[in-house]
């Protein structure tokens, strides 16, 4: 996958949303989670409010005493985090020994009868303290009186819990954000799998396998498929067209080049030789040049004009070979078919024979007693061998060229591998030149 990719875009939004959301969850979570420490913890200081309350009365010299203080052990222990204190710097003082020499500094606030306040203050040693409040009447000294009774907590307490909590809680939603990736890879590779089989039906297409886009598809790639659908039947029809202008071409151009002919023939009878070849020369240049481009007119809409469309190798090599063999030089030649059956290429069957024909001609012309013609089952290609005298390495590319024969005998107009040429372009094929295992020349055919 590269940064263009699709795939890669979506699971990196999703990793993006999932770990935003995760953030946000643990964060909430945790806030939660401190509120819900906090309020168990204010409950315990009720209960140990209450207790406090419970215990406190009024000594013979009119002093306040605690008979019963709390049964948490931590009062007793000096800084221990857990404190009790009876009255405030304005009134008689008791207070736990936990405290020690220390006071719990109350906030100057009006405490109504009977209710109970929590605040947060600054404890010993600079401690952070949760305290739970509440004012009594007393008769101290045969005078009622006021007095606030307070408990307080150390908040160290539920920062740990809310810390360690919090750690526990990035291992569960590292594993979550794992899951969850994950399951986002899997959605997101099953939602493109439409796009996927839409690659293989084109590839299906360009192979020769299929000539449509299947329509069974999701809704939201219909009408994709409908416009791709649509535009190889466009391109079909065109071609068709192009194919019936090129036979028209050819119809018109014939009956004027055979005109021609004729009168260079008379010329000859009346004794003009000179000016007859001058004539001949200019319809044979004509004939050639409109061959040439009725062959590439025939494939014009390159590359791959024709998608969908598959021929057989086997039966139209054998009916080539055939007609080749009532020639005069055909005559005389061994054609071997090494042709897997059922072998087919992705090629229009005139075009494919217009290839073959013209290389088995050019084989047929120059070997000495053997054509081999060899197509394995891959189909990856086709190769026309002889046993001739070959082309030496550096005139190859001069045989590729328009208008080159492979021989100086006059035979053909030169324009044999140049068409092939054209009609191979336009399926995305190649033609190259080697030597063969038969001594003579190799023509290849093979996709680019």
């Amino acid at each position: 996958m590269t940064g263009h990719s699709l795939r890669l875009r979506l699971i990196a939004g999703g990793a993006a949303a999932i770990l935003i959301a995760l953030s946000v969850a643990g964060f909430g979570l945790t806030v939660l989670f401190e509120r819900h420490v906090t309020r168990s913890v204010i409950a315990d200081l009720d209960v140990h409010l209450k207790q406090l309350l419970a215990g406190l009365d009024v000594d013979a010299e009119g002093k306040p005493i605690v008979a019963r203080p709390p049964a948490d052990p931590r009062f007793s222990d000096p800084l221990s985090g857990l404190y009790w204190q009876i009255g405030d710097d304005k009134s008689e003082l008791i207070r736990s020994r936990s405290l020690w020499d220390a006071m719990l500094a109350l906030p100057a606030d009006e405490v109504a009868p009977g209710e109970v306040h929590h605040h947060t203050i600054n404890g010993p040693g600079g401690a952070q303290l949760l305290i739970s409040e509440r004012q009594v009447t007393l008769t101290l000294h045969d005078q009622p009186t006021a007095v606030r009774a307070a408990v307080a907590v150390d908040l160290a307490r539920v920062s740990a819990a809310s810390a360690a909590f919090a750690r526990d809680l990035v291992v569960a939603l590292g594993i979550l954000g794992l899951v969850l990736a994950i399951a986002t890879s899997v959605q997101v590779a099953l939602g493109l799998r439409p796009l996927d089989a839409l690659r293989h039906g084109i590839a299906d297409i360009r192979s020769g396998h299929s000539r449509r886009l299947p329509a069974a598809v999701p809704t939201e790639v219909l009408p994709l498929v409908e416009e791709v659908n649509g535009l190889l039947a466009a391109q079909e029809r065109e071609i068709e067209r192009s194919r019936g202008r090129a036979a028209d071409l050819a119809h018109g151009l014939k009956t004027p080049l055979a005109a021609l002919a004729a009168d260079a023939g008379r010329l000859r009878e009346r004794g003009e030789a000179g000016l007859a070849r001058d004539i001949e020369a200019v319809g044979d240049a004509m004939s050639r040049h409109v061959d040439r481009e009725l062959a590439r007119a025939r494939v014009r809409g390159e590359p791959g004009r024709s998608l969908g469309v598959t021929t057989e190798l086997a039966p139209l090599a054998r009916s080539l070979v055939a007609i080749l063999s009532r020639t005069p030089a055909g005559g005389a030649i061994a054609f071997e078919i090494e042709v897997a059956d059922g072998v087919t290429l992705p090629i229009d069957r005139s075009d494919l024979a217009e290839v073959l024909g013209n290389l088995l001609d050019n084989a047929t012309r120059h070997a000495k007693s053997t054509v081999r013609i060899v197509a394995g089952g891959d189909a990856r290609g086709v190769t026309i061998e002889d046993d001739g005298a070959g082309i030496a390495p550096v005139a190859r590319a001069a045989a590729l060229e328009r208008g080159t024969r492979l021989d100086q005998r006059g035979e053909g107009s030169g324009l044999g591998l140049a068409i092939v040429q054209d009609v191979l372009e336009a399926y995305g094929w190649t033609l190259s030149l080697e030597v063969s295992e038969l001594g003579g020349l190799k023509a290849s055919c093979r996709p680019a």
